[in-house]
């Protein structure tokens, strides 16, 4: 990409930009106030509005004035740094998340409201933030005036909810009003007689403090100068896209565009972070993107692995929370892969949802070996998640977290990755005494686990991760209002439309309107008035493409109000063409559009072929009944789930289903049938109480949550009374329970077939009755049986018995019917037949016979093997 800028001609000097002549007379008039006061230039401070200026405006000033000093471009924060250090008080709004969490649970419970602290904590650190801005830039010594006067901005009475929103904001006035800040240096005495002259370069909307501090040195010292670009607009393009997909291929094409001709670089404005992202990746891996904005430090991969270290360790935690941890962290610091390996297997084959019950597993593993590795692994996993456990103060947990990431291996990695430095940094965890000595109050108070894990879920979550910019940038990730005087070639602008970019934004916190303009706070109007001057600004790059979606999630969208205020004045001043005869009326409210900028490109078609593998190499030694069940509905789904033995592993956090319902059930019948055979009892009710003490018996070995199965517990007294009335017509008419759960296996030529029976009773004749517990509906169980050769599962199951002769039946107990037996007529000839295919099928598989995915009707429906054979790319 780079080569093909350089060979492109076409490009936009930066001295011919816009914002370079704006930045000419702008300079131009701090030389000539410098001159004015008689100020050394090194004795000069010019405020910038936001950080990304100071190096340009340094730049620009370089190119004015290439020999002598040159001024001093600071912002009010990096300014104060400069000329003092600051620590914050135990009670100071410190300005950063995780100890101003601390404080405001401390005043919260000084204000009577401390059950209430988990709640109200982030709303008070919230409302104090954006408080901080207006207190820091009145003096020290009128602060506590000016918190007066704010709070009379609140209402007197409320009740309810309303009293506690009014609470906290009485709480925040009072913690901005008593707090320093950092910036108060700048208002002391010997910085201001070391400053000959200090120049505020106005951005699109005032500063507080900045303009409290041309009151403070006074106009022998001060000017303000607005540094907004005030030319023509340049060349826009309009670019009204289908849905978000389309918005960000357009966007990623223009930008694309530009770097192709040379102009760059390009500027991207982030106004939806989604959307910026997707148009980045679809940018690829060769363009060089600077991201001023950064992402959620939450959103990290080393956050991600913070995380899920301190989740596992909650005294409630899943299975899966546990095991997200233990993956993280490398095998040979902390424990074997293969081990940890091992226990996800057994913890999905049992279904155990909830971490305590891994204990159970070496008692449920039949490999002695196995066993012992199972219990050595939760041993020491437990082990590890005790430090983790009792309630502390923060000091002590971060010191426990820092032991724990050092332990599990996981410290070394955080401390090798840029991001990972920053979840330490903003965590204190590389000093945690640091959070005691500044707030000693607030970090004595001892938190439980859930306490501390939300504190440090909210203190990744405040943080931003900016990552390392590329020397020569050929795009700048930045927002709208950080275009302002700066000199891009280009501009892309994604996300105008009236939801990403309205014309006032929702001012954040709790204050209503007429509260913030009393307060001091940037009001809706404002905040509009500010945005319409960065659209504005925007507007005046030399080339710049304006995009929006038509639609979105199915509903029609409009435009940016804000652009169509600027397509009206455009027209007004006859820069559209006149709508042409037959247009959509909603076209004649549109500027002329600009073309897809995406070039089309031939692609060779590539068919996916429907695959028919050869599985004459894969012996299949073992059938069961829903093996072959798989074979005789699509063969390549034999091919991959038996021959190539590929299984999905099963999910552990998930709720309660109807296959848990029907494993359930089964168990529940066993116990039953099984004490029933040891014990006989005629009595119904002495029945009925049995099978329900089975049932209770069966939840609790099945470890199913009480809550989730109670909607299935529910009809459990309906299908109890049917199947025990079914039971008695069947006892009568001479049956007999035999066995239950039993595993049959039997050698048929080259393959042996194995299987469980659900049950196997005796009827009054001699002969076995095969019956196979069904929870579908009885529609359903009829169809199974209506056609006897589409029926594999009991035929299936008559092979694996000896018996000459014999019945099979499913018995249907759904959970709305009442129970019945569904017999499978002449289930001996549809046995032998089963039979006769299966060696017929197994000698053609030997024989090289190819496997096709067959891909027709229900079967791909909800089939495991989908994804294999690229059912859903088939050529016609």
């Amino acid at each position: 990409m780079a080569a093909i800028a350089d060979s492109r001609a076409e490009t936009a000097p930066q001295a011919d930009h816009p914002a370079s002549h704006a930045w000419r007379e702008v300079l131009a008039r701090v030389a000539a106030h410098m001159a004015h006061c008689g100020a050394h230039p090194a004795r000069t401070v010019v405020l910038v509005p936001f950080a990304q200026l100071m190096a340009e405006a340094a730049a620009q000033w370089a190119r004015l004035y290439p020999s002598g000093f040159a001024p001093r471009f600071e912002t009010t924060r990096n300014w104060a740094s400069q000329v003092g250090s600051f620590t914050p008080g135990p009670s100071d709004l410190a300005l950063e998340r995780g100890r101003d969490l601390l404080t405001a649970r401390s005043l919260l419970e000084g204000a009577g409201l401390g059950a209430q602290h988990a709640l109200l904590a982030g709303p008070l650190v919230d409302g104090a933030t954006q408080l901080a801005a207006v207190a820091a830039s009145v003096p020290q010594a009128l602060r506590a005036d000016w918190g007066d006067l704010a709070r009379r901005a609140l209402p007197t009475e409320a009740q309810g909810w309303l009293a506690l929103e009014a609470a906290v904001a009485r709480i925040a006035i009072a913690w901005a009003a008593h707090s320093d800040y950092a910036t108060d240096v700048l208002f002391a005495d010997r910085v201001r007689q070391g400053t000959d002259a200090l120049v505020l370069l106005q951005g699109l909307q005032p500063e507080p403090l900045a303009g409290h501090l041309l009151e403070h040195f006074g106009p022998e010292k001060a000017l303000a100068i607005d540094l907004r670009v005030g030319t023509a607009p340049g060349e826009v393009l309009w670019h009204r896209a289908e849905g978000g997909d389309d918005e960000a291929g357009r966007a990623a094409a223009c930008v694309l565009r530009h770097i192709e001709a040379g102009r760059a670089p390009v500027a991207l404005v982030a106004g939806d972070r989604l959307l910026t992202r997707r148009i980045r990746a679809l940018l690829g891996p060769d363009v060089a993107v600077r991201d001023e904005t950064g992402w959620k430090l939450s959103t990290t991969h080393a956050a991600a692995q913070l995380m899920a270290a301190v989740r596992a360790c909650a005294r409630e935690a899943g299975s899966d929370a546990v095991l997200d941890w233990l993956k993280q962290c490398p095998g040979a610091v902390a424990w074997p892969a293969a081990d940890v390996a091992l226990l996800e297997r057994s913890l999905r084959r049992h279904g155990l949802r909830r971490w305590s019950d891994a204990q159970r597993l070496p008692a449920m593993t039949a490999d002695d070996e196995a066993a012992a590795r199972l219990a050595a692994l939760v041993a020491a996993i437990d082990a590890e998640r005790a430090v983790l456990q009792a309630p502390r103060p923060v000091t002590a947990w971060l010191e426990a977290l820092a032991g724990l990431l050092r332990a599990s291996g996981l410290w070394e990695g955080l401390q090798a990755d840029l991001a990972g430095q920053k979840v330490l940094q903003a965590l204190d965890l590389l000093a945690p005494a640091a959070i005691e000595l500044e707030a000693p109050a607030a970090a004595a108070r001892p938190l439980r686990l859930p306490e501390f894990t939300t504190w440090v879920d909210e203190v990744l979550e405040a943080a931003s991760f900016v990552p390392p910019h590329p020397p020569t940038p050929q795009v700048v990730i930045a927002p709208l209002q950080q275009l302002l005087a700066r000199p891009f070639p280009a501009v892309v602008l994604p996300g105008a439309d009236a939801d990403r970019l309205p014309a006032a934004p929702e001012p954040p916190g709790p204050f209503s309107n007429a509260q913030r303009a009393r307060l001091g706070l940037p009001t809706r109007e404002e905040l509009g008035h500010a945005q319409g001057a960065a659209l504005a600004q925007a507007l005046h790059a030399p080339r710049i493409d304006v995009l929006w979606r038509a639609r979105d999630g199915g509903e029609d969208q409009q435009p940016s109000p804000m652009l169509q205020l600027h397509w009206l004045e455009r027209e007004r001043r006859g820069r559209f063409l006149v709508p042409l005869p037959g247009e959509k009326e909603e076209e004649r409210r549109l500027p002329p559009l600009a073309p897809d900028p995406r070039v089309p490109r031939a692609v060779p078609a590539a068919p996916t072929p429907r695959p028919a593998p050869d599985g004459r190499a894969l012996t299949v030694a073992q059938l069961s009944a829903s093996g072959y069940e798989a074979l005789r509905v699509c063969p390549y789904r034999f091919f991959a789930l038996q021959q190539l033995r590929l299984q999905e592993s099963p999910e552990i956090d998930v709720d309660v289903d109807k296959r848990d319902f029907g494993t359930w059930l089964h168990r529940t019948l066993q116990l039953f049938h099984t004490g029933l055979a040891e014990s006989p009892e005629a009595d119904e009710g002495a029945r009925r109480e049995r099978l329900d003490a089975c049932a209770d018996q069966a939840a609790r070995e099945l470890a199913l949550p009480a809550d989730e199965f109670l909607p299935f517990q529910a009809l459990w007294p309906e299908l109890r009374d049917g199947y025990l009335k079914w039971l008695a017509g069947h006892e009568a008419a001479g049956a007999r329970f035999e066995d239950g759960e039993v595993d049959r296996q039997v050698r048929l030529g080259p393959v042996t077939l194995r299987g469980r029976l659900d049950r196997i009773d005796r009827l009054a004749d001699g002969r076995a009755l095969v019956l196979d517990y069904k929870t579908e509906r009885q529609e359903r169980t009829k169809q199974r049986i209506k056609v006897g050769t589409e029926d594999t599962q009991l035929p299936f199951y008559a092979a694996l018995l000896e018996d000459d002769t014999l019945a099979a039946a499913y018995l249907n107990l759904g959970e709305r019917e009442p129970a019945k037996a569904l017999a499978q007529e002449h289930v001996v000839v549809l046995r032998d037949e089963l039979v006769h295919g299966i060696l017929d099928d197994m000698a053609q598989i030997a024989a090289g016979a190819p496997l096709p995915a067959l891909g027709e009707g229900q079967a791909c429906t909800w089939c495991e093997a989908r994804g294999l054979c690229r059912r859903d790319f088939w050529s016609p």
